[in-house]
């Protein structure tokens, strides 16, 4: 039996905001201990609020993203990362004028079961 497994096709998640999500490794590819996501968030994107029950690594490829955590404001530019605890209050946006494309690595595994968003963006 082989040790490895190469991914050729990310799962993309479907989503109504425009933000790109191809998810590379987790639940969709049966890993729940970690995900791994290739994301874009489009000019002027943000979501609501949000208390995760897993850790969030983010790593920024291009352009900037805006990080709300615990009512303190970040921002991080390509080249940039940042580990976000499980538990923290946090919003992600990208008010900018330009798309921001970025890597994710959450653990365990994202799922909507496990983020806790809020109802309201604000």
């Amino acid at each position: 039996m082989k040790k490895y497994k190469i991914q050729k096709s990310p799962f993309v998640v479907p989503t109504t905001d425009g933000k790109l999500i191809e998810e590379i490794w987790g639940n969709s590819t049966g890993n729940s201990n970690i995900s791994i996501a290739h994301m874009v968030a489009p000019a002027k994107w943000s979501e609501p609020y949000q208390t995760p029950e897993f850790d969030e690594f983010t790593y920024i490829i291009k352009g900037k993203k805006q990080f709300e955590i615990d009512g303190e404001i970040i921002t991080l530019e390509k080249g940039q990362s940042i580990l976000i605890e499980k538990g923290a209050r946090i919003r992600y946006s990208n008010p900018f004028s330009e798309d921001c494309e970025y890597l994710a690595i959450c653990m365990p595994a994202f799922s909507m079961d496990l983020v806790n968003r809020d109802e309201n963006k604000d």
